[in-house]
C-alpha cells in the first residue's frame, strides 16, 4: 500500500512543477488569446482576497520586497486594474482597491481556471469533488498555518 504522505507529497511536486512550467497561463493564451502578465493575475488575486489592501500586505502575500510590489502596483494602476486610495484612518498608508476593469479580468480568470478544473474532474462524481474540494481547502488552511 503507498503511504498517504508520500503521495502527497509527489502530487504536491507535480502541481508546483505544473505552475512553475506555466501549464495554466499558457492553457489561457492557446484558448482565450493574448492576456495579462501572470504577475498581474497574482497581484489581482492578491488585492481581492484583501481588498482593500496596503503595498506591505502585497509583498506578504506574494513573498515580494517592497521595491517589486510598488512597481507591480505601479504597472496594474497605469493599466486601469488597480486605483491607489488614501487610508482614512492612516493618511500616510495606501489602500489598493480593484476598478472595475481588474474585476472583469479577474471575472474572466475566475471562469477560465473553473472551466479548466472542471475539465481536469469531468469523470468525477460530484461527491468526489466535494469531498477534493473540502480535503484541499482543509489542507491548505494547515499548510498555511505552518508559517
Amino acid at each position: 500500500m503507498t503511504d498517504p504522505l508520500d503521495a502527497i507529497e509527489k502530487a504536491m511536486v507535480e502541481i508546483r512543477r505544473s505552475q512553475n512550467r506555466g501549464r495554466l497561463n499558457r492553457m489561457a493564451r492557446e484558448r482565450s488569446g493574448p492576456s495579462l502578465d501572470p504577475t498581474l493575475y497574482a497581484l489581482l488575486d492578491v488585492v481581492e482576497a484583501g481588498e482593500p489592501c496596503s503595498i506591505a500586505d502585497v509583498t506578504d502575500a506574494m513573498n515580494v520586497d517592497q521595491p517589486r510590489a510598488s512597481r507591480l502596483v505601479a504597472h496594474a494602476v497605469g493599466k486601469d486594474l488597480l486605483v491607489r486610495e488614501a487610508d482614512q484612518g492612516d493618511g500616510r498608508r495606501v489602500l489598493l482597491r480593484l476598478t472595475e476593469s481588474g474585476r472583469r479580468h479577474l471575472r474572466h480568470t475566475h471562469e477560465f481556471r473553473r472551466a479548466v478544473f472542471a475539465e481536469a474532474t469531468a469523470d468525477w462524481a460530484d461527491e468526489e469533488r466535494s469531498c477534493f474540494a473540502d480535503l484541499l481547502t482543509r489542507f491548505v488552511r494547515s499548510y498555511s498555518r505552518l508559517g
